[in-house]
């Protein structure tokens, strides 16, 4: 068995057309009123699969018909999402956002014309930055990638930026030219693995990605995840931007045996400040449909939905939310929150017996 039949995750062009003609013609869907588009990442990647559950979950029930666009990641998400006709919505990754407003603060005019005018929605999920080097590497840890050759994500995507990101972070000067491949994610598996090209891929995706679900159990011959080292001062400089976590061995229960602690950067649903008020009222229609439907997307929507919280916090250092559809999910939050109190509150029996004093001293209960 090869390494390129083992890692099937990047490397299969299976097409399936057999079964697909004795399938019987589907009774057509109602047309939606509006068109959308959502611009997500690469097919093996899981933006596109979340971009994927709210054009069935979300945009469906809100008469709003949203097409799932590939792209190389959130540098060209959010280029697409200021000047491509008709994408309304963006996933975008946090440190890539910040990145851009720095840059206009900066001074840049093209920073400043691209992002000033976006706006988010809300805060999705943390995704899981993945440090792949081949199993014979000597390297584990990952403040040991200094000077190595690294497959850093292709340009305009937001593992691009990551990469360089935090590479600048952990070891206080950037990543030198000749070291940077600028690769997409399948390519950089087999410059690893095959070709030995690089040293290290650098992969974002929240878990479980289907690039690494789709492996078999022999990849861990040929492939390892270096782990964070907490102790490491490289480990420190980068938790300024970016945060602990791990890549759980039951996300890829083929061939990882156990936890890998690493980083992770947070996952953002952004769109435009329109003022068109036919866009703003089919927005608000989505905006409600996301707060009714949340359950629906816990349950039947990738795993990472599950890890999403229905709640808009703070914001800061110059992020804005788009003021209609916070409104809205606002509004519809606070009634969700009121509902699920009301029926606990019915499921409450009523109370028997006297007080205690702790109760009475705690304002739980009157004589």
């Amino acid at each position: 068995m090869t390494i390129r039949s083992i890692l099937t995750g990047f490397v299969s062009t299976l097409t399936l057309v057999c079964t697909c003609a004795a399938a019987p013609p589907k009774a057509p869907a109602a047309p939606a009123t509006q068109q959308y588009k959502i611009v997500t990442a690469s097919k093996a990647g899981t933006y596109i699969q979340i971009g994927r559950d709210l054009a069935k979950w979300v945009a469906e029930p809100a008469g709003i018909g949203l097409e799932v666009m590939e792209s190389k990641g959130s540098a060209e998400n959010i280029r697409r999402m200021r000047f491509e006709p008709g994408v309304k919505l963006a996933l975008v990754q946090s440190d890539v956002f910040q990145a851009f407003l720095d840059e206009a603060k900066a001074g840049n005019a093209e920073a400043g014309k691209i992002i000033r005018p976006l706006r988010l929605i809300m805060p999705l999920y943390d995704e899981e930055i993945y440090f792949v080097a081949r199993a014979d590497s000597p390297l584990n840890a990952i403040h040991e990638i200094r000077n190595k050759k690294i497959g850093v994500g292709p340009i305009g995507s937001g593992t691009a930026l990551t990469s360089r990101t935090l590479y600048q972070l952990m070891f206080g000067e950037p990543m030198p030219a000749e070291n940077a491949r600028y690769l997409s994610n399948e390519e950089a598996l087999t410059q690893l693995t095959v070709e030995k090209t690089i040293d290290v891929a650098i992969i974002v995706a929240g878990q479980p990605a289907k690039l690494f679900s789709d492996m078999q159990a022999d990849a861990r011959k040929f492939i390892k995840i270096l782990k964070l080292d907490e102790g490491a001062l490289e480990t420190a400089r980068a938790r300024k931007t970016y945060f602990p976590a791990a890549i759980r061995a039951s996300s890829y229960a083929n061939w990882l045996a156990a936890d890998v602690p690493t980083l992770t950067v947070k996952a953002y649903l952004v769109t435009y400040d329109y003022g068109l008020q036919s866009t703003v009222s089919s927005l608000n229609r989505f905006a409600e449909s996301l707060c009714v439907n949340f359950d629906k997307l816990q349950a039947n929507g990738h795993p990472k939905w599950k890890q999403v919280k229905l709640e808009l916090p703070p914001l800061g250092r110059d992020w804005r939310y788009y003021a209609p559809m916070e409104k809205r999910l606002r509004s519809c939050i606070a009634g969700q929150g009121a509902r699920r109190a009301s029926v606990a509150d019915q499921a409450v029996p009523p109370r028997t017996g006297a007080c205690t004093e702790q109760e009475l001293v705690l304002g739980l209960c009157k004589r």
